[in-house]
């Protein structure tokens, strides 16, 4: 290799040098946040591992500004990168969220995941549907297999969450109390069946629902939070919110925070991992400079994702 392709070759080569090098230097601070919280490490409900050629495809969509802002990769690695480097950051348990944007494809996901979940025992056994026929029979495979958690992203799916065809998912993901991540908030683009109100149907039919509203409802935080407020299985998780990236297209209200004190239980921890065009522990500094304390950090950061999904803790 010769001339601009060379060239290109080792600018390449010293880029991925600097990123391992910061990522290195990072980890320390993150073990040092939650050491300091008197924590044995992190659960991150939000994290996403799919297959490669997906994964790629999310990333190139991130990376060619197709989500109307300029979105670089901070974690672009390999999978056992990525997952060392959870580890190297002290995230006991994360999921392996993933989701798929056409029929004929959310079974096969859920396959992929099934194996990845048992090849990776920290990561929490997720999966995900889309409405289309055979939906209820393939989401209770996944739920008899073991999944722990599921993703609906009603967003990049652009369905309506009362699709008839999702009535009997709600329903057993109600009857087998286990969570569902929802991406229904109109950030960082409104959809057709985004925001509020759609979901919010859904949970009128569906009162025993555990739902996780990500990136806490970003940008229709208040409503989010009256769902949340009238349903008991209603979460919210910190998915990029406070962060100076999401400060830009959707900063969250300061007149909000104290709700978020008064629902503190119900706030977990995410981060989007890798999918984020920060360090990771912008997240973490974020949920600390709102000054909610540091009971509200221990629940946000690991207690209340133990509690909600009854794992074991850890020393």
């Amino acid at each position: 290799m010769t001339g601009p392709q060379a060239s290109q070759s080792a600018q390449a080569a010293q880029s991925a040098q600097a990123a391992q090098s910061a990522q290195a230097a990072e980890a320390p601070e993150v073990v040092a946040f939650w050491r300091d919280l008197g924590l044995p490490g992190l659960v991150d409900l939000h994290v996403h591992f799919m297959p490669g050629n997906v994964l790629a495809k999310v990333w190139d969509f991130f990376e060619d500004g197709r989500s109307g802002t300029p979105w670089p990769i901070a974690y672009r690695l390999p999978e056992d990168e990525r997952l060392a480097l959870l580890r190297a950051f002290g995230v006991r348990r994360f999921t392996a969220l993933l989701y798929p944007h056409k029929p004929d494809m959310a079974d096969w996901l859920n396959s992929w995941s099934a194996e990845f979940a048992a090849r990776v025992p920290d990561a929490l056994h997720s999966a995900t549907f889309f409405p289309e026929p055979g939906v209820a029979q393939y989401v209770g495979r996944a739920i008899t297999g073991g999944a722990r958690v599921f993703k609906a992203h009603v967003q990049v799916g652009a369905y309506d969450p009362r699709d008839e065809l999702l009535t009997p998912v709600w329903g057993q993901l109600a009857e087998a109390g286990v969570p569902v991540v929802v991406h229904c908030g109109s950030g960082p683009s409104p959809g057709r069946f985004t925001g509020p109100g759609p979901f919010g149907e859904v949970l009128a039919r569906h009162p025993g629902l555990t739902a996780i509203i990500a990136h806490l409802g970003a940008p229709e935080y208040g409503q989010f939070l009256d769902l949340a407020d009238r349903h008991p299985g209603v979460h919210l998780d910190t998915t990029m919110a406070f962060t100076e990236f999401f400060a830009r297209s959707a900063p969250f209200p300061a007149h909000l925070v104290p709700r978020l004190a008064g629902l503190g239980d119900r706030i977990l921890l995410g981060s989007d991992f890798p999918n984020i065009p920060y360090p990771y522990l912008r997240q973490l500094q974020g949920l600390a400079a709102l000054g909610l304390g540091r009971e509200w950090l221990r629940g946000v950061c690991y207690h209340n994702a133990v509690r909600l999904l009854g794992l074991r803790e850890q020393a």
